[in-house]
């Protein structure tokens, strides 16, 4: 469906970018709130992606899948918004960013917080694979990482969060 569309944008059927849109609106919006961590600028971020499919929709190679192309642009927009905003924090915002130790396990753990505590390094894999159900290959194309790098990043991040919300090590403790 998506190299279908993609066809017609580039002839410059607009009715084919808003099914696009509408189909992957939603879809981009959580991953990007989940790499950003702040609203408005998910917004920007996924706004800017859909620019960018748009305006470079002839550069789309039909013959790959669709979602890692427009997921790899859309986390390289995420990391620019990131880049961009960080240079300008609210004192609110850096007060919020106050490190706490949160005392784990706590039955008030939430999965959430947990991934969302984790560096962008293994938080961003583990939503790629575990939220979105892409291949180890594909999340390693999509962050041009090579695919060992990865596995390594996915083990350590399956590891911080199992430590963030409290649970037992697995095997033995030498």
């Amino acid at each position: 469906m998506e190299q279908a569309w993609m066809q017609r944008i580039v002839q410059g059927d607009r009715d084919a970018f808003r099914q696009l849109y509408d189909a992957y609106f939603d879809y981009a919006m959580r991953t990007a709130r989940l790499v950003i961590k702040h609203h408005e600028w998910a917004k920007d971020a996924v706004q800017e992606t859909f620019l960018r499919v748009y305006r470079n929709s002839w550069q789309y190679d039909s013959k790959k899948p669709f979602k890692p192309w427009f997921y790899c642009i859309l986390l390289r927009e995420c990391y620019r918004v990131m880049e961009r905003e960080k240079k300008v924090v609210p004192l609110g915002e850096q007060l919020e960013r106050i490190p706490v130790d949160p005392k784990l396990p706590d039955e008030q753990v939430d999965i959430y917080e947990a991934l969302q505590g984790l560096e962008d390094l293994y938080r961003i894999p583990l939503i790629l694979k575990y939220l979105h159900d892409y291949s180890e290959k594909e999340i390693a194309e999509v962050l041009d990482v090579n695919q060992n790098t990865l596995k390594s990043r996915l083990f350590k991040g399956r590891e911080k969060m199992r430590q963030r919300l409290g649970g037992e090590q697995y095997g033995t403790q030498a």
